[in-house]
């Protein structure tokens, strides 16, 4: 197939012919799952037709299948940890109330969007925030373990804090 032919509804179902298959076996030689690895392969082939446009420029077609499946492959994985975090979270509670599906699922992706927020930001800063929110460590403590000033953790502090803020005003 010729790069000028690939923009025509024909060549992205013989895309879907020629790689599927071969996707989907890469998908499971990652995942080990049959069930996973096929919805990943359906999610990169949605993804295909949302970027049809690029589609003419590409010259090695499971190079760019595999890119774009890569990154459903890691966002996959973390969701089953931050899932898996919030989960042994709920075990530890004394109160033996569990959310409702609905709750569980809002709460999750309301913690896939803080980490992504988060991992826009400096490791250093990342993991000053975090140590303070999270850990509840002061400051001093911080700059022990960081290796740097308690001066530069405030900055640190007020550089997450203004980029949460920033996020948050849209």
């Amino acid at each position: 197939m010729s790069v000028g032919e690939v923009n025509s509804p024909q060549a992205l179902h013989q895309w879907y012919s020629d790689h599927h298959g071969w996707l989907q076996g890469w998908l499971h030689k990652r995942l080990d799952c049959s069930f996973n690895a096929a919805d990943l392969a359906q999610d990169t082939f949605m993804r295909l037709l949302a970027r049809e446009h690029e589609l003419s420029t590409v010259r090695e077609p499971r190079a760019y299948l595999t890119t774009i499946a890569h990154s459903l492959v890691v966002n996959f994985w973390r969701r089953q940890a931050i899932e898996r975090a919030y989960l042994d979270a709920l075990a530890d509670r004394q109160d033996n109330h569990v959310p409702s599906p609905e709750t569980r699922e809002l709460i999750i992706e309301s913690l896939l969007r803080i980490d992504a927020l988060l991992n826009t930001l400096p490791t250093k800063v990342r993991s000053a925030f975090l140590m303070s929110q999270l850990d509840g460590l002061t400051y001093a403590v911080i700059a022990q373990r960081l290796e740097v000033s308690e001066r530069m953790v405030k900055k640190y502090m007020a550089q997450a804090m203004l980029h949460c803020l920033t996020v948050m005003e849209g």
